[in-house]
C-alpha cells in the first residue's frame, strides 16, 4: 500500500484511503469477532493450573472467578450445569487445574477461560483446602469435646448411614449379631462420587428428625462408615455439608470412616471415632455374654451380701456361747443345795414321825375300850331320850297355817283395790296414789281408777285430755249366790 506523504505529514481531519489501498477499516465489533475466533481455534481446548481468587457464583449459578499465579491472571467463568457437576466446593486460595477453552468478552476486551471440569491441583492442594476448611469450622466450634455426648450403654436401635452393597455393612451386621443382637436400620447413600456428601448428609439429618414412637423407629445411635481409600475417595465426608449435619444431629454419632490412618472432618465432628466400622459395631453395643457375666455376678455378690452377715452372726454366737459357763456349772450349787434342803426334810419328817408316835403313846394310855363302851352307853341314852314324836310336829304345823291365814287376810284388806268395787275411786298422778287435795293440785294430769277402768281428768276443771281412756267391758250384774259377791268380815 503506497504511503500518502501528504496526508502523513499534514494529519488531516478525515480518513482518506490511499489509492490502491486494500487495508478497510473494521469495525469494534469486527475485530472483536476476528480475535474471538483466533484465540478459541488457537485454544479451542487447555488445561490450566492457578490459584482461584474472587471466587464467586452470580444468582444464576453460573461461577465467576480468577486463576492467578505469581505473575499473571486469568478470568474464569464454569456455567451453571458445570458447577452442578464439581466434586468440591471452589474457595478463595485453592490450587486448581481447569479444563475448558479460551475465548474473549468482547464487552470488557479482555479474554478467559470458560471452564468444563475443575479439579484440585493435587494432594498438596487438596490438603491444603481440607486444612482451610477445618481451621474455620474448628473457630465455629463444631469440633469442640464439649459438644461431645455419651454414647448409650445399650442401644435398642442403631442406624447405620453407609452404602447398602459393600462390605462395610456386612461386617457391621457380622459384628452386631456375634456381640449383641440389636435393631438395625441402614440408610443407604452413595459413599464417594458426585452426590455422595450431599446423600450422606440428608442421610443423618434424616435419623435425626424421626420422631420417638413413629412409624420408623427412632434410633438410640448412629453410625456413618465407609471403607478405606484416597483422600479423593473420602472426600464427602470433609465436605462442609456432612459436618454440619453430623454436628447438629440430636442423637450420638459414631464415625468410621476409613481405616485407622485415614482422619475426616466427619471423625471430628461426631461424638465418637471408630478406627474403622467393625471397631464402631463394637463401640456401639457391649458383648452379651460379658453383659450375663457381669449379672451373674452381680447376683453372687447379692447372695454373699445375704449370707455373709448371717455366717457372721452365727461365728459370733458361737463365741459367745463357748464364754458361756457350762449348764452343769450353773446348776452345781442349785443341785447342791437342793440335796441338802431334801436331807433336811428327810429328818425333819422323821423327828416329826418320832414326836408324834410318843405323843400318840402318851394318850393312848388315857383310851381304853371300857371307856370308850361306857361313853358310847351314855350317849346313846341322851339320844333315846330326845325322841320325837308326830303330835309335836302336826301342832307345830297347824299354828304356822293360823299364823300365815291371818297375815292373808290382813293384806287383803289392806289392798286399795278391794273398796273399789264397792263404788270408791282411787286417785293417781305421775308419782303413785295421791291421798290429799294439795297434792292432787299440784298435779297437771289425774288418773281416776274406777273398779272396771281409768279415766284422766285434770284438776282445775278443763276439759280431760284428748286421748280417751282405757275402756273397759262393763261389769256384768252380781248374782247374789256368787260366793265373791259375800261381804268380808275383814
Amino acid at each position: 500500500m503506497p504511503f500518502d506523504e501528504e496526508n502523513q505529514e499534514s494529519g488531516g481531519l478525515v480518513a482518506k484511503e490511499a489509492a490502491g489501498s486494500n487495508a478497510a477499516a473494521l469495525s469494534v465489533s469486527e475485530i472483536s469477532s476476528l480475535l474471538k475466533r483466533t484465540v478459541e481455534d488457537r485454544f479451542g481446548f487447555v488445561r490450566v493450573r492457578g490459584e482461584l481468587s474472587g471466587v464467586k457464583r452470580a444468582g444464576s449459578g453460573h461461577l465467576y472467578a480468577s486463576l492467578k499465579d505469581e505473575n499473571a491472571r486469568l478470568d474464569a467463568v464454569m456455567w451453571k450445569g458445570n458447577v452442578s457437576r464439581l466434586a468440591f466446593q471452589p474457595e478463595d486460595g485453592i490450587e486448581v487445574i481447569a479444563t475448558g477453552k479460551l475465548t474473549t468478552y468482547p464487552g470488557r476486551s479482555n479474554y478467559q477461560i470458560v471452564v468444563d471440569r475443575m479439579e484440585i491441583a493435587g494432594e498438596g492442594a487438596l490438603l491444603a483446602m481440607l486444612a482451610k476448611t477445618k481451621a474455620r469450622l474448628e473457630a465455629e466450634g463444631l469440633f469442640d469435646s464439649a459438644r461431645k455426648r455419651r454414647l448409650p450403654f445399650l442401644p435398642k436401635v442403631i442406624g447405620v448411614v453407609t452404602s447398602p452393597t459393600g462390605a462395610v455393612i456386612r461386617d457391621i451386621l457380622h459384628r452386631l449379631a456375634d456381640r449383641m443382637p440389636t435393631h438395625v436400620i441402614v440408610w443407604p447413600v452413595l459413599v464417594q462420587g458426585q452426590g455422595a456428601a450431599e446423600q450422606v448428609a440428608a442421610a443423618v439429618r434424616g435419623f435425626s428428625a424421626l420422631q420417638p414412637g413413629g412409624a420408623v423407629p427412632r434410633p438410640d445411635v448412629v453410625i456413618v462408615a465407609r471403607g478405606g481409600g484416597s483422600i479423593e475417595d473420602l472426600w464427602a465426608f470433609n465436605e462442609e455439608i456432612v459436618v454440619r449435619a453430623i454436628a447438629e444431629c440430636s442423637i450420638p454419632v459414631i464415625s468410621a470412616v476409613g481405616h485407622e490412618t485415614d482422619t475426616t472432618l466427619a471423625d471430628y465432628a461426631a461424638d465418637l471415632r471408630a478406627p474403622t466400622p467393625t471397631a464402631a459395631a463394637e463401640l456401639a453395643v457391649p458383648v452379651r455374654e460379658d453383659l450375663r457375666s457381669a449379672i451373674a455376678e452381680l447376683a453372687l455378690r447379692g447372695r454373699r451380701a445375704i449370707v455373709r452377715p448371717l455366717n457372721l452372726g452365727r461365728e459370733r454366737l458361737a463365741a459367745r456361747a463357748e464364754r458361756l459357763p457350762k449348764p452343769e456349772a450353773l446348776l452345781a450349787n442349785p443341785t447342791q443345795k437342793l440335796d441338802d434342803l431334801g436331807e433336811r426334810l428327810r429328818r425333819g419328817l422323821e423327828g416329826r414321825i418320832v414326836i408324834a408316835r410318843t405323843a400318840l403313846q402318851k394318850d393312848a394310855s388315857r383310851l381304853s375300850a371300857p371307856l370308850l363302851v361306857q361313853r358310847l352307853a351314855n350317849a346313846q341314852s341322851k339320844l333315846d331320850a330326845q325322841r320325837l314324836s308326830p303330835a309335836m310336829l302336826v301342832r307345830a304345823v297347824a299354828s304356822g297355817q293360823e299364823r300365815l291365814s291371818g297375815v292373808t287376810r290382813v293384806m287383803a284388806s289392806l289392798n286399795p283395790d278391794n273398796v273399789l268395787k264397792r263404788g270408791y275411786a282411787r286417785v293417781m298422778g305421775a308419782g303413785g296414789t295421791l291421798t290429799s287435795a294439795a297434792e292432787a293440785g299440784r298435779e297437771a294430769h289425774l288418773t281416776l281408777k274406777f273398779r272396771d277402768g281409768e279415766l284422766g281428768v285434770v284438776p282445775d276443771g278443763a276439759p280431760p285430755s284428748p286421748t280417751p281412756a282405757l275402756q273397759r267391758p262393763a261389769p256384768k250384774a252380781p248374782r247374789r249366790d256368787d260366793p265373791g259377791n259375800q261381804p268380808k268380815l275383814l
